[in-house]
């Protein structure tokens, strides 16, 4: 009977052979005898930290951007003019007061021959003397 070291052996992985598809090659570890490198999968590891730092880096970069972006925000809200929120309470019956006047039209032409303005006169530029 074989010892349980001979078993593991990498001489008797060798000779077993198998039904996988590469059974004419041999493996040994359940690695290719001839691949580069067999821990190339884990070799990401080795940079851990840089890659860590890098993760931490970016997850502080979103951060910052979604402060200013709700400090952008809250700064135009204080900014906008909202009369509700921003006049004092009698201001809104004074407003629903002026929108409801107008000008009529009607009593344009009276209004314009019973005027007393010369209207061949010089447009008024302030400061100017004629």
């Amino acid at each position: 009977m074989p010892e349980p070291a001979d078993i593991n052996s990498p001489e008797l992985a060798k000779t077993q052979g198998g039904s996988g598809p590469g059974k004419d090659e041999n493996v040994v570890n359940g690695h290719k005898e001839g691949d580069a490198n067999p821990f190339a999968e884990y070799m990401w590891m080795e940079n851990e930290e840089e890659y860590n730092r890098q993760v931490e880096e970016e997850l502080l970069e979103q951060e910052f951007l979604e402060r200013c972006f709700q400090e952008m925000l809250e700064e135009e809200d204080q900014d906008w003019f909202i009369p509700a929120r921003d006049l004092p309470p009698g201001v809104g019956q004074i407003q629903q007061q002026l929108s409801g006047l107008s000008v009529s039209d009607g009593n344009a032409e009276d209004i314009a021959r019973k005027s007393s303005l010369n209207p061949e006169a010089k447009e008024f530029v302030p400061g100017m003397k004629y």
